[in-house]
């Protein structure tokens, strides 16, 4: 299956989105930890399939935007297709801990690897990945780095990140 990709600049620098026929399957941040390490040559430079998504990430980073509406592509174990629809079920603008999200996915046990799938998700952003908190309520790991983080959760709070305009 054909992969596009396109490149656009954000606050946070830089996002390389991908995408099948099927929906969007990237959303990677520069020198984020789990993106893909090269260009593929079968990959197709298009923005064309990226218009949608590209407004609705600007409207997000304006503010104006809490939910996204964008049919997704993600590919992974049926374990981590669970963890990544319970992210999607984090309200914008709050957070949980990586134990509460074990126990919203009816797998209180999996602590652990509720972390590890949260930190492969391939669509960061849209899949709120980064309103997972420690149990302490610290930020702790994020594929995109902790100040990103940091920055997306202000965002959503409406507090003052240095960032946004």
């Amino acid at each position: 299956m054909k992969t596009y990709t396109t490149r656009i600049p954000s606050p946070i620098g830089e996002l390389l989105l991908m995408a099948t026929a099927r929906g969007l399957s990237g959303l990677h941040m520069q020198n984020g930890k789990h993106g893909p390490t090269g260009i593929d040559p079968e990959w197709v430079s298009d923005p064309a399939p990226f218009a949608d998504v590209i407004q609705q990430l600007e409207q997000y980073f304006a503010a104006r935007l809490t939910r996204f509406d964008v049919t997704l592509d993600l590919q992974g174990t049926p374990f981590q297709q669970t963890v990544w629809n319970g992210l999607m079920g984090i309200p914008y603008g709050q957070t949980v801990s990586y134990g509460e999200l074990a126990q919203r996915i009816n797998n209180p046990k999996a602590v652990r690897a509720v972390g590890l799938a949260n930190g492969r998700n391939p669509v960061s952003i849209i899949v709120p990945c980064h309103r997972v908190i420690g149990a302490n309520g610290s930020l702790t790991g994020y594929g995109g780095g902790l100040e990103r983080k940091k920055c997306l959760l202000a965002l959503e709070r409406g507090q003052e990140t240095g960032l946004f305009g």
